[in-house]
């Protein structure tokens, strides 16, 4: 299925993307941003967002693994 019409992204590859950067880094947090820079395409005109964000969510591997989003007790009361 067509998600952006106006950079030909097709749900297939905003899955091949989320699957792809959480496999070369597994602490990475993933965004629409990162996934058109990715994919070597920009977001045009914002129509597809919606529809975007909705595929993203689909992909079991859009969330940062469990053991991985556990912040140490040393580091809880830090300021980021």
């Amino acid at each position: 299925m067509i998600v952006c019409h106006c950079q030909h992204i097709t749900h297939r590859d905003i899955h091949a993307a989320i699957d792809w950067m959480r496999a070369s880094d597994r602490f990475a947090l993933i965004t629409p941003g990162k996934i058109y820079r990715a994919l070597g395409k920009r977001a045009d005109c914002g129509g597809c967002m919606p529809l975007f964000l909705a595929t993203m969510q689909e992909n079991a591997n859009l969330a940062v693994p469990a053991d991985v989003a556990q912040v140490p007790a040393e580091l809880r009361n830090l300021r980021m």
